[in-house]
């Protein structure tokens, strides 16, 4: 393995590191619902596309409670006056933003201007460093994955996971007041933790998130990403294809640094595939199964993603969010490029 990362990684040298449809998450009819809080409604469920933005303006519309929301791009009014509608009914609406997105810039203004409490993520400058996250905490539910609030993220494929399951939520709170004490000035760090939840700067849990789902596969490792230029996780595919494991990569086409990804792959004889991107539109995902483990994120696979900038993942067991990914993976897949 450390002749085969020490190759990957001369190979990769020099490759960068990453920048209204009607609802229907992608679940088997039977367990599709509708609501926020719903009786007997599965734990998690996977949602794509343009329809997050459908989930999540229901959230923010029926919240009681309170509304957080840590976002990259936040560059939609709609969602920016909806926050201010929720503020205004009594909700607790705190939003955290990355000050180096203009979008996201623009729209904290215009949440002072609503009296919604904000904040701006204290970025490393020195390390290049972003606050990637994407999350909303709406009441006892949460929207965790790949998708930004900007002005044409509706075009992109991308995935979120919304869940209703206690440990997680409470994971996802306590990074969020991390996140919101950080960006106050007192920062409080959390302790890594085993769980679903993972994150990156604190620490490395999304790493060994991904890497453990990887390497525990036996069947299957299959993923679509924005941007793979990590030499270990390339590494890591190679060694399960060897070992049997029926590899496949689906990568966007208009990001330069995965033609070096895809060389190393293909040479190792892992099958990898560019994805049919509308004009105007981005494969954004960041997501993988690994036999029945479905990790997805915020986090690029690449050594910024894993460990320089602020991101969260999640991971999930649940067979029907694994069994709808699956269906449009290989629908993903029939339609991509070789």
């Amino acid at each position: 393995m450390a002749c085969l990362i020490a190759a990957i990684a001369f190979l990769l040298s020099m490759a960068g590191c990453s920048s209204q449809a009607v609802a229907r998450p992608i679940v088997p009819a039977a367990a599709a619902t509708d609501g926020p809080t719903r009786a007997g409604a599965e734990p998690v469920t996977l949602w794509q596309d343009a329809t997050i933005f459908s989930l999540v303006s229901r959230l923010i519309a029926t919240a009681h409670r309170r509304v957080l929301v840590e976002m990259y791009e936040l560059g939609r009014k709609d969602l920016v006056g909806e926050l201010g509608a929720a503020e205004s009914r009594g909700v607790a609406v705190r939003v955290i933003t990355d000050p180096t997105v203009t979008a996201s810039r623009h729209s904290a203004a215009l949440l002072d201007s609503l009296g919604v409490p904000e904040r701006v993520y204290p970025v490393d400058d020195g390390r290049h460093q972003i606050d990637h996250v994407k999350l909303l905490i709406a009441d006892g539910e949460a929207v965790v994955g790949g998708m930004n609030w900007g002005k044409h993220s509706d075009r992109n494929h991308d995935y979120v996971l919304e869940t209703r399951v206690s440990g997680e939520l409470d994971r996802l709170s306590r990074i969020f007041e991390q996140d919101w004490s950080l960006a106050g000035g007192a920062p409080a760090p959390l302790a890594g933790a085993p769980g679903e939840i993972a994150q990156t700067a604190p620490g490395e849990g999304i790493r060994a998130m991904l890497e453990d789902a990887l390497d525990g596969a036996r069947q299957r490792a299959f993923a679509e990403v924005y941007t793979l230029t990590d030499a270990e996780v390339v590494a890591r595919l190679v060694a399960a294809h060897r070992h049997g494991v029926d590899v496949r990569v689906i990568l966007d086409p208009n990001q330069p640094y995965n033609l070096h990804a895809r060389d190393v792959l293909t040479r190792a004889g892992v099958p990898v595939r560019w994805y049919p991107v509308p004009k105007g539109a981005l494969l954004h995902a960041k997501i993988g199964l690994f036999d029945g483990v479905l990790v997805l994120g915020s986090a690029n696979w690449t050594l910024s993603g894993l460990g320089v900038n602020h991101e969260v993942d999640i991971e999930t067991r649940d067979p029907s969010a694994g069994a709808a990914y699956l269906s449009r993976f290989e629908s993903d897949w029939n339609r991509s490029a070789a």
